[in-house]
């Protein structure tokens, strides 16, 4: 069955600031994650280009964003928040033989935390399995396609968005999404990238614009690659690793980018071919970034040391291959190796010894319905076994009209109680203790509206 074939639904244009500022922006995204742009470097683009004014908050202004400052004759904002930034990068290929909507042919997570100043990235592979909120299971890829299909509040970038929060466990704050043709010109204009490819490619079949395919081969070897074999050498699967081996590949490309920007002699002719670059990603970039965020985030990228960037890959350690009945290929998600990959890149803490915690407790757990939301108890149950607690049962509760959620605890398990009340976005008053010493379960956990009307999951 074809999904891509439905209509796309509208949706608004991007701003005039995101299209001036969208060389910026891939600026700003690259330097996040590799860390090597100083801030003098961000200066200079802005000083030598007329089209970049001063960033100097002036009185008639709009105050900035909650987590940008501005400090008395400052040119340029400072990212002032100390919580972790994680940035959602949406690779589309958008065809024009092909009205849409598209699903998402890459897709990766981008990390800073502000205080340890420990950058990551995460790779997250096309066909992992997972239950797309209010779809069902589905392939990842296809979370960004229904949210456009269903017109989801914010579109497929917003359904993308949750659906990573929901099966990784991890909040995404903002998210930019890439035309390819878009990354095509651009690694043309700044010159094109050097990569050493690792092992000869062979691809017979690699899809052309067209339906068709357009043959890809690439000795090993060093590489000077224009923007349309980068492309190809990023999206390609037929490798030994497959579409593992892609995602490394992905990460390769990225890095190649952001050398060629940094290069000093390349970032000053950059600055002279603005207009152009700026032509060039106005219909292929999209985000929910604001200026001042961009421009601040390029400010604290200044002190981040490229030698600790985390790089990891959702691969065949944390998953497993499948078929569904239609005969799909599929990954399906082995949580526990892929929780190891993400604390690793995200530079979690503390996470081994909770667990071990809760591990011991071996608590039993039933989730119950409280709300008229459908399959609310599912779900919910789903996303906590995703986390290693083993739920018993999930049904409706006694009646559908709880207001306020319920975490009750009939036996000592509070280490698994507090992983609940995390896991879940429950404040502390939903844990109570039962009276009942002879329940069947250790724990019952019963869903109010509070849960059903938009309790976030927090990240760990």
């Amino acid at each position: 069955m074809s999904k891509n074939r439905l209509p796309r639904p509208s949706s608004g244009q991007p701003t005039a600031a995101l299209i001036r500022w969208g060389l910026v922006l891939i600026f700003v995204i690259v330097t996040v994650t590799a860390g090597v742009v100083t801030f003098l470097q961000v200066r200079q683009l802005v000083a030598a280009s007329e089209l970049l004014p001063t960033f100097t908050l002036g009185e008639d202004e709009k105050p900035a964003p909650e987590n940008v400052i501005y400090e008395p004759g400052q040119t340029l904002p400072t990212w002032s928040g100390t919580e972790r930034i994680t940035i959602l990068l949406l690779g589309i290929d958008e065809r024009e033989i092909e009205e849409g909507p598209w699903r998402t042919d890459t897709m990766m997570l981008l990390t800073l935390d502000p205080v340890t100043m420990l950058p990551g990235i995460l790779s997250i592979p096309r066909d992992l399995w997972v239950s797309i909120p209010g779809n069902g299971e589905d392939r990842i890829n296809t979370a960004h396609f229904w949210g456009d299909v269903y017109d989801y509040p914010g579109g497929g970038p917003a359904l993308a968005v949750e659906t990573v929060e929901y099966n990784l466990g991890v909040p995404v704050d903002y998210y930019v999404r890439v035309n390819f043709k878009g990354f095509v010109k651009l690694v043309d204009e700044i010159g094109g990238i050097d990569i050493n490819v690792k092992e000869t490619i062979d691809d017979p079949e690699y899809p052309d614009y067209n339906n068709g395919y357009d043959p890809l081969y690439i000795e090993a070897g060093q590489h000077h690659f224009d923007g349309e074999l980068a492309l190809k050498y990023a999206r390609t699967r037929h490798s030994s690793a497959g579409d593992f081996g892609r995602a490394d590949r992905q990460q390769e490309v990225m890095l190649a980018i952001f050398n060629k920007v940094s290069d000093p002699a390349n970032f000053s002719r950059l600055v002279t071919r603005a207009p152009e670059l700026f032509k060039t990603l106005e219909n292929s970039v999209q985000t929910n970034l604001t200026l001042e965020q961009i421009i601040a985030l390029a400010n604290l990228a200044r002190t981040v040391d490229r030698s600790k960037i985390r790089f990891g890959i959702i691969d065949q350690t944390c998953t497993q291959f499948a078929t569904t009945p239609e005969g799909w290929q599929i990954l399906i998600p082995l949580r526990e190796p892929m929780r190891k990959v993400r604390d690793y890149v995200f530079g979690l803490t503390g996470t081994d010894d909770r667990s071990a915690s809760v591990a011991e407790e071996s608590a039993t757990i039933s989730v119950l319905n409280g709300t008229t939301t459908e399959g609310l108890a599912g779900a919910t149950a789903q996303h906590l076994q995703a986390h290693g607690l083993p739920v018993a049962l999930y049904a409706n509760a006694d009646r559908q009209d709880y207001l306020n959620s319920l975490v009750i605890l009939n036996r000592d398990k509070s280490a698994t109680a507090a992983e609940i009340i995390q896991l879940l976005g429950l404040p502390q008053s939903a844990l109570v203790h039962g009276d009942n010493p002879t329940a069947e379960y250790d724990i019952v956990i019963i869903l109010g509206a509070d849960y059903s009307q938009g309790a976030m999951l927090p990240s760990n």
